[in-house]
């Protein structure tokens, strides 16, 4: 199944990606927001949240912008992160991704919004 074109919201929040030890408790700070991520692995504690919310001590990077695909898709539709990826690799735009079971997200760095909305426009995708 090809997933172009695809339907982007931007949201409203600038985000975090934050890296916490691996054996760190789940801090409050992270659940904040309509939309946060947590991943734990042996290595480390992975958080995504809004960047307001985020201590100053935390080891993090910041001034993410959050595109979401409108949803929910369908688990056989194939390419749906490639479709968004080759176009802003491409234009240079680095990015952080997000699944979850209805959609996906994608970070762009704050500085490279307006790249990367060209760059996917460009590729067929709508923002709406």
């Amino acid at each position: 199944m090809d997933p172009l074109p695809l339907t982007l919201f931007l949201l409203p929040d600038t985000f975090a990606v934050c890296r916490l030890p691996a054996e760190a408790a789940l801090p409050a700070w992270a659940t904040a927001g309509a939309l946060y991520a947590i991943t734990r692995t042996a290595e480390e504690l992975s958080l995504v949240c809004p960047q307001q919310h985020v201590p100053a001590d935390i080891t993090c990077q910041t001034g993410w912008r959050c595109l979401q695909v409108a949803g929910p898709l369908d688990f056989a539709l194939t390419g749906v992160l490639a479709s968004l990826a080759q176009p802003l690799a491409a234009a240079g735009v680095s990015i952080f991704a997000l699944s979850t079971y209805n959609t996906d997200y994608m970070l762009v760095p704050s500085a490279d919004l307006q790249t990367a909305v060209a760059a996917l426009h460009s590729s067929g995708h709508v923002l709406a």
